[in-house]
């Protein structure tokens, strides 16, 4: 199937016209799409009109021509686009669908004079398709929405000013600013001297980069210090944003495996329904002596109303678009409805580190003196770090103390050590071990046992202290684990880039028995290998850098953080994790389990009430009321029961 290139202001613009809140109305305050409704009603109204005019005697002349003509016009409003849509299709050579089905049974019932029956079919065929319609409406909206708080902006500089403009109008070549803390739009050179970014995401470290000037910067990085400029070398549609809405555009071209079936089920099932109805009309002429063509007729309609597949045709579909919707509702993207399938019988759960259950970012762990107090200890620190562009330093200046701030003098940087200044008088050393004991500076044995990043502290040439920085855990990293378990994913792993030893404590504090650090691009994608040797495992990994993106293919299930992750592990992945939130992996499960269910649950719903009345029907105990309720009235109930998965608490 060929995608449809997308266009993010003509999806936004599109999504705000046609779609609203979910109370069903517009920006305006009108019903939204009421004009699709009115069809229906004028439909509805008559017929009920009509049903009264034949039962009531108050109007008498209601028979022949007039009630014919009446009945015609009820038809009209709702049948006219099925025929035509039929006949579309004849023409393409595709004869039996259920617009033909829908078509036949209904003509079928004006010619052998019951009327009413013939516009009610009809009527409630097509709002089962506003039914369906709505349904999928929703759950697109649930997706654009989604997609909405993507960033959307560029600072570019036009006409000696910078603008602010859309990132699918910035050209190759053109300067754009980006603030602290906001995301680079495009890929690019940087034109400042210098600027630091978390790029976790992008290369799997938990260390922010230094970038000096004329080097390249990528999309998704967070500029972490002053205002910068970069000179663009991609275009808009090459970045991340215009990626995942092409995905979502096409999320449904991915069928499930029961998605498949079900529509090849449906192209050899209808015609068979078709030839089998004529036979219901005519093979009893051979067989029963008081024979009447318009008795078994009107059986055979009433069995071709029955078995139209558009029950499940429609319902099932919309069963995995609703667990679509219900995901996107909950920051969760999936690639297709054959991932919700996959999803379902996950068991083994591989996991990075770094970005993926901790935030990557520096944060003060502990804070140890040696005779002093800590508030003036972090002074002298605090003082020598503020004369530092380095990532730890400004993880040390988020210090917070009420008092008056030092001030250093004469600071210097000693290559690959750390720093030396004055302050208050005082010697400073601020640095590693190395610039320790070139000073000869006798540092704690305990220092020898940590394995986060430690800046070690003299003042005066006595060790005054240490602080150690680390990475922090997410919120929901350790309850993530303990739900895992409770969904049936009995199989943990960590695999990471980062040192062996941090990675081994960051899996003891999450209880993950397996875990292993130092690991290359291509070492992970070998422990996957493994593990995908015995049958029984079905595997997900969940990462966000690129260094993920071999093991994101790999795998059954590949999850990206899709909030800070890379370009290429968002266009690897199966699932996006759009808020980086660990936990919703487990709520991903959940969702995929639910819609496998409510989707079975139709089916069986589907086979189950047309196999009664089919029996019925055949033994003319059945009507065209219970053939409509057999097959509309069963397809709007199962277009209900998907409805129900954008509506449950997933927690």
């Amino acid at each position: 199937m060929k995608k449809k290139k997308v266009n993010l202001r003509d999806l936004k613009s599109s999504s705000d016209a046609e779609h609203s809140n979910d109370d069903g109305h517009d920006h305006s305050g009108q019903p939204n799409n009421f004009k699709a409704y009115i069809p229906a009603i004028i439909s509805f109204s008559m017929l009920i009109i009509g049903i009264g005019l034949d039962y009531f005697e108050t109007f008498p002349n209601f028979k022949g021509w007039i009630r014919i003509v009446w009945y015609t016009i009820a038809y009209i409003p709702v049948g006219f686009p099925v025929i035509k849509e039929g006949w579309s299709s004849i023409r393409k050579g595709d004869f039996f669908t259920e617009f033909f089905l829908m078509s036949i049974a209904t003509i079928g019932a004006f010619v052998i004079g019951e009327y009413p029956e013939g516009v009610a079919v009809m009527l409630f065929y097509a709002v089962g398709e506003l039914f369906q319609n709505a349904a999928v409406n929703r759950a697109k909206r649930n997706i654009k929405a989604l997609l909405d708080v993507r960033p959307n902006e560029a600072l570019v500089y036009r006409e000696n000013d910078y603008v602010s403009v859309s990132p699918e109008t910035v050209e190759i070549g053109e300067k754009v600013q980006v603030r602290v803390g906001e995301k680079i739009p495009l890929d690019g050179i940087l034109l400042s001297e210098k600027g630091s970014f978390n790029t976790a995401a992008l290369t799997g470290e938990s260390k922010p980069d230094t970038i000096v000037k004329g080097e390249k910067v990528f999309a998704g990085s967070i500029n972490m210090d002053g205002v910068i400029e970069i000179e663009t070398t991609k275009e808009f549609k090459d970045s991340s944003i215009a990626r995942i809405l092409d995905m979502v555009q096409n999320a449904t071209a991915r069928k499930s495996k029961t998605e498949l079936f079900i529509r090849q089920f449906a192209r050899i099932y209808t015609p068979i329904v078709v030839f089998l109805a004529i036979g219901v009309t005519f093979f009893p002429y051979f067989f029963i002596d008081d024979y009447v063509f318009r008795d078994w007729l009107y059986r055979a309609l009433i069995f071709l109303v029955i078995s139209c597949p558009c029950a499940l045709v429609i319902s099932i579909p919309l069963g995995y678009f609703g667990g679509l919707g219900a995901a996107s509702k909950n920051g969760i993207l999936f690639k297709g409805a054959s991932f919700l399938d996959a999803m379902t019988k996950i068991n083994t759960l591989v996991m990075d580190k770094t970005g993926t259950v901790t935030k990557g970012v520096f944060k003060i762990k502990e804070i140890k003196t040696i005779g002093w107090d800590e508030k003036e200890f972090m002074k002298y620190l605090m003082a020598i770090e503020e004369q530092s562009t380095h990532p730890i330093a400004k993880a040390i200046l988020e210090y917070k103390d009420e008092g008056a701030d030092y001030e250093a003098s004469e600071v210097s940087e000693i290559a690959g050590k750390g720093l030396k200044g004055i302050v208050n008088g005082k010697t400073v050393l601020v640095g590693n071990k190395a610039l320790m004991a070139a000073n000869n500076i006798d540092v704690l044995m305990e220092t020898e046992a940590i394995v986060e990043s430690i800046v070690l502290v003299s003042i005066d040439n006595e060790f005054a202290g240490y602080v150690v920085i680390a990475d922090e855990l997410k919120d929901d990293a350790k309850e993530t684990i303990t739900a895992l378990h409770n969904v049936g994913v009995k199989n943990i792993m960590m695999l990471s880039g980062d040192k062996d030893s941090i990675t081994q404590k960051v899996a003891s504090q999450l209880n993950i028995e397996i875990a292993k650090g130092g690991l290359l691009p291509e070492d992970k994608l070998n422990e996957v290998e493994i593990l995908k040797q015995i049958p029984e495992n079905k595997i997900a990994f969940i990462g966000d850098g690129i260094n993920d993106a071999p093991v994101l293919a790999a795998s059954d299930v590949g999850i990206a953080m899709g909030g800070l992750g890379s370009d290429v592990a968002i266009e690897t992945a199966d699932v996006i994790i759009q808020t980086d939130q660990p936990s919703k992996v487990v709520r991903a499960i959940k969702i995929s389990r639910s819609t496998r269910r409510i989707v079975w649950q139709n089916i069986g719903l589907a086979f189950g009430v047309k196999v009664i009345v089919l029996i019925l029907g055949a033994g003319g105990l059945a009507t065209m009321w219970e053939a409509v309720f057999a097959d509309v009235g069963v397809a709007l109930l199962a277009i209900l029961n998907a409805v129900r998965l954008q509506r449950m608490k997933w927690n």
